[in-house]
C-alpha cells in the first residue's frame, strides 16, 4: 500500500512512461499529426504545407534532445493531438451538413501551427546563447 494518494501516483506513473517513451515513436507521433494537417489544410482550403528539412529533422533533434526536452515533446504532441483530433471530427461535421468549414478550419490550422512551433523550439538548438 502506497503512502501517496492515487492521483499523485497516476501522475508519476504518466511521467514515467513518457520518459521512457523513444524517440521513434515520438517521430511517428509527429508525422501522424502532420497527416491530420494535411487534411485540415484542405478543410481550410490551404495549399498543403511541404515537409521540409525542418520538419523532419525533429526525429533526429529529439535523439539527441535530453530527457527533459523528450518528455514536455511528449506532452506537447499529446495536447496538439487532443486538440486536432476532436476539431477534424466537428469540422468533419460542419462540412457533412454542407456548410463552409474554411474559417474554423483556418483558425484550428493556426492553433496547430503555433503549437507545433512550440513543440519545435524544446529540441532546436539554440543559436546565439552563450555558454555560462
Amino acid at each position: 500500500m502506497s503512502a501517496l494518494p492515487p492521483e499523485q501516483m497516476r501522475t508519476m506513473r504518466d511521467a514515467a512512461s513518457r520518459a521512457s517513451e523513444p524517440a521513434g515513436s515520438l517521430a511517428q507521433k509527429w508525422r501522424d499529426l502532420h497527416a491530420s494537417a494535411e487534411q485540415l489544410a484542405g478543410l481550410a482550403r490551404l495549399s498543403a504545407e511541404p515537409f521540409d528539412a525542418r520538419l523532419a529533422a525533429f526525429p533526429d533533434l529529439l535523439a539527441d534532445a535530453g530527457e527533459w526536452q523528450r518528455d514536455l515533446a511528449s506532452q506537447g504532441l499529446e495536447d496538439i493531438d487532443a486538440m486536432m483530433r476532436p476539431g477534424l471530427a466537428a469540422l468533419g461535421t460542419v462540412t457533412a451538413r454542407g456548410l463552409d468549414a474554411s474559417a474554423p478550419a483556418q483558425a484550428l490550422w493556426r492553433e496547430f501551427h503555433h503549437a507545433r512551433e512550440a513543440v519545435l523550439s524544446l529540441v532546436q538548438p539554440q543559436i546565439g546563447v552563450a555558454a555560462a
